[in-house]
């Protein structure tokens, strides 16, 4: 019985570590996917050295290709004309080409206005624009004044038109006064939008500015005077009076 108990008392530590050893190998038999998981991962992701020669255990394996794409504006195989667009292809001007303002007819129609005639004095140019003014300004006032409903309706609204005349003429003045110097020369362009050399347009000066106004109002208080004297003192039968 003795000698029993001594047999057993010098396996116990044998089988302790046979139990260790298949606990062991139970373990690296579970983990052996992870850590091949692993191994391919670092051997798909790890670069080999400088100065490793061909026989080395490491390898470089390619890694995934980089797609990369550029974004690019459709160009029209036809060229597109701009409608509108800057005057001259100066965006700095201020104005715009249309196919309004920039059609021959309305470029020969602006052309012809007192306003732009170069060729014509600007004392001249004052007394037609004065003139259209004084003319037509008196019909509103006559039938849509206060005293439009009086016998004096007439004469009234003629007063009241050569009123705003000198108004106007008052404003011009002082415009005249704000925007040119005595003696500076012309701020008007000298060149045309083709191109063309042309004298300035002596109306954008002190002197220019004045003969201008004095003779829109001379035109204006003559325009007045005119519808009055065919209204009124003529006495002939308008269809509207």
């Amino acid at each position: 019985m003795t000698d029993a108990w001594k047999y057993l008392a010098t396996c116990v530590p044998h089988l302790r570590q046979l139990f260790v050893v298949l606990h062991l190998k139970t373990i690296m038999a579970a983990a052996s996917p992870m850590a091949s998981q692993l191994k391919s991962t670092f051997t798909r992701t790890l670069v080999a050295p400088k100065g490793l020669s061909s026989s080395s255990p490491l390898h470089l394996v390619p890694s995934r290709r980089q797609f990369s794409f550029t974004v690019k504006a459709i160009q029209s195989q036809k060229p597109t004309y701009q409608v509108i667009q800057p005057i001259n292809g100066d965006p700095f001007i201020g104005s715009l080409e249309t196919p309004v303002t920039s059609s021959p007819l309305i470029a020969w129609y602006l052309s012809n206005l007192p306003a732009y005639r170069t060729a014509v004095s600007p004392l001249l140019r004052g007394i037609e624009v004065g003139l259209a003014h004084g003319y037509l300004l008196v019909g509103p006032f006559v039938k849509a004044g206060p005293l439009r409903n009086t016998e004096i309706a007439g004469p009234a609204g003629s007063l009241a038109a050569g009123g705003l005349i000198v108004i106007l003429s008052i404003c011009l003045t002082m415009y005249g006064v704000a925007s040119f110097n005595e003696g500076d020369p012309s701020t008007a362009p000298s060149l045309t939008l083709t191109g063309r050399k042309k004298e300035p347009d002596q109306l954008q000066t002190a002197d220019g500015w004045a003969k201008f106004t004095g003779g829109f109002f001379f035109g204006g208080i003559s325009g007045v005077i005119w519808a009055y004297f065919l209204l009124y003192v003529l006495d002939l039968p308008y269809y509207i009076k």
